[in-house]
């Protein structure tokens, strides 16, 4: 073996190896955001049970709850579940941040950037990072009311928030940064994970049907509890009594 060989074979022997940590972050990072992106969608079916009544919006509920298991409700068990889903929220939050432009020097570099490329995916990048920012703050109100007061979920109490409390235009910019973040995140992961020989234009379209459909539910959703808040204003802060209960109560003193 030559000397240059040796030489060569010594310098590679000393090069610093990459880290593996930022791959590992990225992978976190995805995981965690397509965890919180497939739980909204299901959140949405669940709230958008009051379309379909009052009666199956509550035996939603009490099934979280518990009561059709212990034959009681425990309302603390969506507690449980809610902390565990503020865990991987925060956890996504921190490993989304790192990505941010940190200075207003590197948000304007960027943007400048963006406006030269006229590129759609760099576009809702900065979308994701709006979105994103004003999340930070509107999903950590929401989560932290579910998380201590979780026995005010249900027909009327959710109503009665909305209209009474006055919290529908909260819920309104709520649900647009939901469903774009969530949106160009699924399609953003896609892209990079799932389908790299599709096409673009194909994701995009999905992406964007994806959206307008859960769009639709969570419009339809907030306007069937304001409407129910509304019908309920003189009552704010009764429970809500099914359908079924209030029948049998009923009998019982006939």
């Amino acid at each position: 073996m030559s000397n240059d060989t040796l030489i060569i074979q010594a310098g590679l022997s000393d090069k610093p190896r990459k880290s593996k940590w930022p791959a590992r972050l990225d992978l976190a990072q995805s995981a965690s955001g397509l965890f919180l992106a497939l739980f909204m969608w299901l959140h949405m079916f669940f709230v958008a049970s009051i379309c379909l009544g009052e009666d199956v919006m509550w035996t939603v509920t009490k099934f979280f709850e518990g009561y059709y298991f212990f034959g009681t409700a425990y309302p603390r068990l969506v507690s449980v579940v809610v902390g565990v889903v503020i865990v991987i929220f925060v956890t996504h939050a921190l490993l989304a941040v790192r990505k941010f432009p940190i200075s207003y020097k590197q948000y304007k570099t960027y943007h400048a950037h963006m406006k030269s490329m006229r590129h759609e995916d760099t576009t809702l990048w900065m979308w994701q990072v709006y979105t994103g920012f004003a999340m930070f703050f509107l999903a950590s109100a929401h989560l932290y009311q579910m998380f201590v007061w979780p026995q005010e979920i249900g027909p009327y109490g959710s109503a009665d928030r909305m209209w009474s409390d006055m919290l529908w235009p909260f819920y309104l910019v709520l649900l647009l940064c939901v469903e774009f973040h969530g949106g160009i995140g699924l399609y953003r992961l896609a892209v990079k994970w799932c389908w790299p020989n599709a096409t673009r234009d194909f994701l995009k379209k999905l992406k964007w049907a994806t959206t307008g459909f859960f769009l639709i539910i969570g419009f339809a959703t907030l306007f069937a509890y304001m409407k129910l808040g509304y019908e309920h204003r003189a009552n704010y802060g009764e429970p809500y009594v099914p359908t079924s209960i209030s029948q049998s109560i009923e009998g019982t003193y006939k």
